[in-house]
């Protein structure tokens, strides 16, 4: 399993390649705030470890195993920020909290989150319902 690290860099990875149709070193950087440098040594471990392809000043390319554990992690990360959302937190608080969660959960509890977000997308009056218990509880802290 890659590391929480390693998982950055796949999805941002996979996300460029999808967007673009390419993914430089620069634009991984740039993307994750990160040096040129540090990118280019993730870069050859996940080589190593088979995650992709790179040849230097050539480029690189997913292989399918990276391109089935990226296309996963930005599902995953998806299914989070929907799960945020259905429960009401602050949109301008979703990104960095999936940020700070991702990584910590096990795939089981992400399969579970799946679950949850289905059951409230099958049927809007529990998405409405749980709002409705929100907005009770706010009122009761005031």
């Amino acid at each position: 399993m890659p590391t929480p690290s390693m998982e950055d860099y796949i999805e941002q990875i996979y996300i460029l390649i999808e967007e673009k149709g390419y993914a430089r070193v620069s634009d991984i950087a740039e993307a994750l705030s990160v040096h040129p440098s540090s990118v280019t040594k993730m870069v050859q471990k996940l080589d190593k470890d088979q995650y992709l392809v790179y040849e230097k000043y050539r480029g690189l390319v997913l292989t399918p195993k990276g391109e089935k554990t990226g296309k996963r992690l930005v599902d995953r990360h998806e299914l989070l920020e929907q799960l945020l959302k259905i429960i009401g937190v602050k949109e301008e608080n979703i990104y960095r909290d999936v940020e700070g969660i991702e990584h910590h959960l096990s795939w089981d509890a992400i399969d579970r989150i799946g679950d949850l977000v289905h059951f409230f997308e099958e049927d809007g009056s529990r998405g409405e319902a749980l709002a409705e218990i929100r907005r009770r509880n706010e009122e009761s802290e005031e």
